[in-house]
């Protein structure tokens, strides 16, 4: 059966309007436990979840895109840079962390931007597993499990919110290292 050939963008498209409407969300009611942040943590992981079918979408009837490889790593840094910089707001994650994030995120993409005509760099494996990573630790922190679970689940957030971050360095480093090799092998080349 044959899907529209836009319908993985226009997932990815309604992926990046999900992420102000997520924001409002989690901040409308200064991030109590309530329904609406119960709420906006449901958004986030279904937003975030969604990141999977248009990928597997575009490739299983081979209609993948440059503009859908541009626009689905925009997508998951929009919803997962809203959820950083809206527990920060709350207060229940050090900004640094969130600066930390948004300095890697917004590098790479005003890169993959600024080379887009020459080239459009797909996500690597180590982006994909950093982009994981922060989808489980920020789903931990943004619903208010530990209404159900106990405080415990802190810890556990903790952990998670760790390894996301030392992944989100380590893409980041690779990210930049995979660039510079390419632009030498690129310049070798031209030779």
């Amino acid at each position: 059966m044959a899907i529209p050939r836009q319908l993985p963008n226009a997932i990815t498209i309604v992926r990046i309007l999900c992420a102000p409407v997520f924001l409002w969300m989690l901040l409308a009611d200064a991030g109590a436990d309530g329904g609406l942040r119960w709420a906006a943590g449901a958004l986030f992981v279904v937003a975030i979840a969604t990141d999977g079918i248009d990928g597997y979408l575009a490739r299983r009837h081979d209609i993948v895109t440059d503009l859908g490889k541009l626009l689905d790593p925009i997508a998951d840094k929009a919803l997962t840079g809203c959820a950083f910089v809206g527990l920060s707001l709350l207060g229940e994650l050090d900004w640094w962390v969130t600066i930390l994030v948004l300095v890697r995120e917004v590098g790479i993409t005003v890169h993959r931007l600024l080379v887009a005509s020459d080239h459009v760099v797909a996500a690597a494996w180590m982006g994909k597993l950093k982009t994981v990573a922060q989808a489980v630790a920020l789903s931990l922190a943004l619903l208010p499990l530990w209404t159900v679970v106990g405080e415990w689940i802190h810890v556990v957030n903790a952990v998670a919110m760790v390894i996301a971050v030392a992944l989100t360095i380590a893409s980041g480093i690779d990210y930049v290292v995979a660039e510079v090799r390419g632009s030498r092998s690129a310049r070798r080349g031209e030779r």
